[in-house]
């Protein structure tokens, strides 16, 4: 059977090759009845445009890249769902790439997407995510960028001057502590997240400003940062619970160490939120089916990849973008938060 060509196409639908073309790119306006006839005649035909002979023409391959740091982490692939969403509905495909949050990882595959020529790179955690990250592979990242149009999502490099995507985690972290104080809570904790990572400085900054601007006192042996897992959020409410006075509210890092805090403290025979609240950050499934539901900050995950997509389209079209673009955090009130019992 002979294969279906664009000159076949327009043959049959009476109009130029180059029409056909601006159907099939989006690259300029079609009259709507033009485009339903050269749409049927397509869809009859089965045709498919052939993609290499479209991206050597064009110098696009129609993929962008996504490096992410834990396809387990609930986070990642939501976003990752927004990112798809918007990319599909724009001709794009996707080549993922997990680093399982290890550097070399990143630089391997920076360099892969390099060669595979990606029309543009997304790029989450990992070293953007650092409080400190080595000027190497601070450097690293803003040659590929010079190459290859790329975007930050929700993280940073120092003096990279880098295009970026991202939740106002500051704001987000100020929405949770201010919910805690309104409710009537003075003895609040926070609990997760890795001292060297810029997202745990980022919130703990948050947390103080918020208790000092309430005038409540600031205990630091409530300010237990660990790392960003349920096992985390187990170990530090187990040492909060070990102590002669307790907070009666806890802000975590993100939703797995909200978790894993939960856990503990009913394990230990108290209700949440009746002897302790809870607060977490993310918003991510489980959040709102664990028992009890928990409050949380959302990030608005599937509308933070959707944004990066269209930051990153605009820069592949050579377009001016805005270096930073941030998005609003929600405060999402469920049955891990209530007013302190009174004693």
């Amino acid at each position: 059977m002979k294969q279906v060509t664009v000159y076949d196409i327009a043959k049959e639908a009476k109009v130029s090759v180059a029409t056909v073309s601006r159907v099939l790119n989006g690259t300029a306006p079609v009259r709507a009845s033009t485009r339903a006839k050269i749409e049927a005649i397509m869809h009859r035909h089965q045709f498919q445009p052939n993609a290499l002979a479209r991206s050597l023409s064009k110098k696009e391959t129609g993929i962008i890249g996504v490096i992410l740091p834990d396809i387990t982490n609930s986070f990642f692939p939501e976003v990752f769902s927004g990112i798809m969403q918007e990319g599909q509905e724009t001709g794009y495909t996707f080549f993922l790439c997990d680093t399982m949050g290890q550097y070399d990882k990143e630089s391997e595959f920076l360099n892969i997407m390099r060669e595979k020529r990606v029309d543009g790179i997304l790029f989450m955690g990992g070293r953007i995510n650092l409080n400190d990250c080595d000027e190497a592979l601070v450097q690293e990242v803003m040659e590929h960028a010079n190459k290859i149009p790329l975007v930050l999502v929700n993280g940073n490099l120092k003096n990279a001057n880098l295009t970026r995507v991202a939740t106002d985690e500051y704001a987000g972290t100020m929405l949770a502590v201010r919910h805690l104080i309104e409710l009537g809570h003075t003895r609040i904790g926070f609990i997760g997240g890795e001292s060297h990572m810029a997202t745990t400085m980022v919130k703990m900054r948050a947390y103080r400003k918020c208790l000092r601007e309430a005038g409540l006192p600031i205990r630091e042996e409530w300010v237990l940062p660990d790392d960003f897992s349920v096992d985390a959020g187990n170990r530090q409410m187990q040492r909060l619970l070990s102590q002669t006075e307790r907070p009666t509210a806890v802000c975590c890092v993100n939703d797995f160490t909200a978790i894993g805090a939960m856990k503990t403290a009913i394990d230990q025979g108290m209700r949440v939120p009746d002897d302790i609240s809870i607060v977490g950050f993310d918003d991510i499934v489980l959040a709102r089916h664990f028992i009890p539901e928990l409050t949380t900050v959302s990030q608005q995950a599937s509308e933070l990849g959707r944004t990066a997509v269209q930051v990153l389209r605009q820069l592949i079209n050579q377009e001016r973008v805005k270096k930073l673009t941030s998005l609003s955090p929600r405060l999402v009130i469920r049955q891990s938060t209530a007013s302190p019992r009174s004693e």
